[in-house]
């Protein structure tokens, strides 16, 4: 197996345990991660979305495979089961992972899933009826972002 292959892999496997100073581990000091939520995250804001999602994590598993990787470039598809921590609702989410590869670490990341069906199996009906509209799925990136603001400013780690 490619080492990146195995850096995929051991960053995966930490997500399952929710570990997040191993997957922040994973990572190059200036890495960038962005999916359709939290867009454009750079150096420590990356670990801390991490930290910030596993510590929240309700009734999470998660499962991968595809996973392929080359000195350069690497992909994986994933999986995650949980509640939704501000409804309380089950989702199912999807994800296609592209990963760059800098120093032996992950140094870009970019997550890929519908974000209009995740809105409808974490906000119910509205966020199935409404969740396909920019100004709604701008409100839960900025909400995101918020989230993540304040988990930044309790933990001194990360500023």
């Amino acid at each position: 197996m490619h080492p990146n292959a195995e850096l995929i892999t051991c960053f995966y496997s930490a997500f399952q345990r929710l570990d997040h100073a191993a997957m922040k581990a994973c990572y190059h000091a200036d890495a960038t991660f962005s999916d359709p939520v939290f867009r454009d995250l750079r150096g420590p804001q990356v670990g801390a979305m991490w930290h910030m999602l596993c510590t929240a994590a309700k009734n999470f598993s998660l499962t991968f495979g595809d996973v392929e990787a080359e000195d350069a470039r690497g992909s994986a598809n994933w999986e995650a089961r949980y509640s939704y921590s501000k409804t309380g609702r089950n989702v199912v989410n999807r994800i296609h992972a592209d990963f760059e590869f800098r120093d032996g670490l992950i140094f870009r990341h970019r997550d890929s899933f519908d974000l209009h069906r995740w809105m409808g199996m974490a906000l119910g009906p509205v966020g199935t009826l409404l969740g396909w509209l920019p100004p709604m799925q701008a409100k839960v990136r900025t909400a995101a972002a918020a989230g993540l603001a304040k988990f930044c400013a309790a933990h001194p780690e990360y500023r």
